[in-house]
């Protein structure tokens, strides 16, 4: 929660200065790259936990597959063959990106805070993205009939965004856990490292967020909008928190490790990958419906670690 404040107290103290006025362009490049560096850290280090013959098959990743990917093929039908008020299909289309979205590379970070089996959450967060990676290309055309996304185009820019930031972590940590053992035992010998890098990204993440939704207001998109995808996102959250947590308790009676797995591999999500996807492939406005999920998800999350933790 306070990585939260901090990122959006911060892009507001920025903007209200008017010295830094010039240097936005410079710091928004900078956070940019960030990003991408810290997220390519935090599975550096948690692959580095995770060994492959760590990474099992589990009922409840099929189970989360096949909720995302029913309500994404569903939903994605009935925008492109229904008609729907303008306000009521962004709020659809923040719902289902945020249903769609694949597993955030930082849950990996949290399942361990919690308690929660790595190698299960490593394991879904690369057949999540697979899964993406072939069902969200197949119904753009369809949703937007009228726009140049083919299948093949959107599919090769989808590959490119986020394979190579979930697969070199994964070479690199086969490289220095065989050829440099000194190194990586340095590294995982640095208490809670992983997790100062997560609230870094997330702080910065949540400040991105509020740029977008502040300037989508500043840009006269109305409040309404904003109110639908927000409830669309916050529902997203609710359905798969939940059905994380019912999967992981109900599907193969799983121990308590496996049920923080299958509720963050389900609850936790890449909100970088979904602003980008709905900015570049569908209306940009749905794209706010990410910042609106990192919000929900990380408030429960805060929730979750302040509960185990006593604090």
């Amino acid at each position: 929660m306070v990585s939260m404040v901090c990122g959006a107290s911060a892009y507001f103290t920025f903007i209200s200065i008017d010295a830094l006025h010039g240097a936005r362009a410079s710091v928004s490049s900078a956070l940019q790259m960030a990003q991408p560096t810290l997220l390519f850290l935090m599975l550096l280090l948690t692959f580095l936990k995770v060994k492959p013959s760590d990474l099992h098959l589990r009922k409840w990743q099929w189970g989360g597959l096949m909720l995302q990917g029913c309500f994404w093929v569903a939903g994605a039908l009935l925008l492109a063959y229904l008609p729907f008020p303008q306000v009521l299909r962004l709020g659809m289309e923040g719902f289902l990106l945020c249903m769609i979205c694949p597993t955030a590379t930082a849950a990996a970070v949290i399942t361990g805070k919690l308690g929660g089996n790595q190698g299960s959450l490593t394991m879904y967060i690369i057949l999540a993205n697979l899964m993406v990676s072939l069902l969200f290309p197949a119904m753009i055309p369809l949703m937007y009939p009228n726009s140049e996304a083919t299948f093949w185009t959107t599919f090769t820019q989808i590959v490119l965004k986020i394979f190579p930031l979930l697969f070199l972590p994964f070479l690199c940590a086969i490289i220095m856990r065989n050829l440099m053992p000194r190194v990586t035992r340095m590294l995982l010998s640095i208490p809670n490292a992983a997790f100062y890098l997560w609230m870094t990204a997330l702080s910065i993440a949540i400040a991105i967020s509020t740029k977008n939704m502040h300037n989508s207001l500043r840009a006269g998109d109305g409040l309404l909008p904003q109110i639908a995808i927000a409830l669309g996102s916050l529902l997203a959250c609710v359905i798969q928190f939940s059905f994380g947590k019912w999967m992981g308790k109900s599907i193969g009676k799983y121990t308590e490790d496996e049920i923080i797995s299958a509720t963050q591999g389900l609850g936790q999500k890449n909100t970088i990958f979904s602003i980008w996807c709905g900015y570049t492939f569908m209306n940009p406005l749905s794209s706010i419906a990410g910042g609106f999920y990192s919000i929900w998800h990380n408030i429960y999350n805060s929730y979750q670690l302040a509960k185990k933790y006593g604090k």
